[in-house]
């Protein structure tokens, strides 16, 4: 039985970490387009002029 939870144990840290890398991409992804749009508006402001 002690195998089994080893082998259970494994599996979650695997998920965990696949988890953990996903949503640090989507944060990653979001802080840089919070970081590109106010640029884009100051580039679109100054061709509207």
């Amino acid at each position: 039985m002690a195998s089994i939870k080893d082998v259970g144990k494994f599996f979650v840290f695997i998920i965990g970490g696949l988890v953990a890398i996903i949503v640090g991409s989507f944060m990653i992804r979001g802080t840089m387009h919070m970081w590109d749009n106010p640029d884009d508006e100051k580039k679109d402001e100054k061709d509207k002029n």
